[in-house]
């Protein structure tokens, strides 16, 4: 019984230490993807997203295509610093066609990466209730057809990186609950209970542990009914994807 109990602590000390490695592996090829065919899509010498860390303190750059890319990558700079850090603070996106003379400028940050841009077009990346990060193109094609929307444009890519990191971290979120509330049952309590109690513990989305019950129980029910709620699921999520900032 004493080593059933330390199993069940190690599970819930895991529980809480694990979130990222949760995250679906090709969550990083997306934001790859999403910022190649935003460089493309402008003509840009460079594209990057840079995510807030857990604390909301610091941007993380997590994705790059172009110009400086392989240095930039993995480049931690403090939300206040820089462009990037002013679009995250304020929320607004923004055009910026002489860096060199903008105050909000960080040279030295730029200077890290081999590569001193021009001009920046930056916008947030938010879902309905926070900011995530940020996307910035550098050195865009300003004269190729189209390029007075490029703002718009831009938000569109923001949009869909924000979703690819939402669906991550709730991906995430989901298996460090189930774990936690599996680690912390025993043969006389209620699952709901123990996944409330979960959500509490763990900080994360009230509305998870009703959907991490839900997919327990899912668990027992047959394919067919696993197979509907996929298809359900996936087109809630297409449906989210779709739908226009708020």
């Amino acid at each position: 019984m004493e080593q059933a109990r330390e199993v069940l602590s190690r599970l819930a000390s895991l529980a809480a230490a694990v979130g990222p490695a949760l995250a679906p592996v090709d969550h990083l090829e997306q934001l790859t993807e999403i910022v190649e065919s935003a460089r493309q899509a402008f003509g840009a010498q460079a594209c990057s997203i840079a995510l807030l860390d857990a604390d909301e303190d610091n941007l993380v750059f997590t994705a790059a295509s172009g110009a400086g890319a392989d240095s930039i990558v993995g480049l931690t700079v403090p939300v206040g610093v820089g462009i990037a850090g002013w679009v995250v603070s304020s929320g607004q996106s923004i055009e910026v066609t002489e860096v060199v003379r903008d105050p909000r400028f960080a040279r030295d940050v730029a200077e890290q990466t081999g590569y001193l841009p021009q001009a920046i077009l930056a916008a947030p990346m938010e879902t309905e209730s926070r900011v995530l990060g940020v996307v910035e193109v550098l050195d865009r094609d300003a004269g190729r057809p189209g390029s007075d929307r490029d703002l718009v444009t831009l938000a569109f890519f923001a949009r869909h990186a924000a979703v690819a990191v939402e669906s991550a971290r709730l991906f995430s979120d989901m298996g460090r609950l189930l774990l936690a509330a599996f680690a912390a049952a025993s043969p006389t309590s209620d699952l709901a209970d123990d996944l409330r109690e979960a959500t509490r513990t763990l900080q994360v989305a009230p509305g998870l542990a009703e959907l991490a019950s839900l997919f327990a129980d899912l668990g027992r029910a047959g394919s067919a009914e696993q197979q509907l709620a996929v298809r359900l699921m996936s087109t809630v999520l297409a449906y989210s994807d779709k739908r226009p900032p708020a």
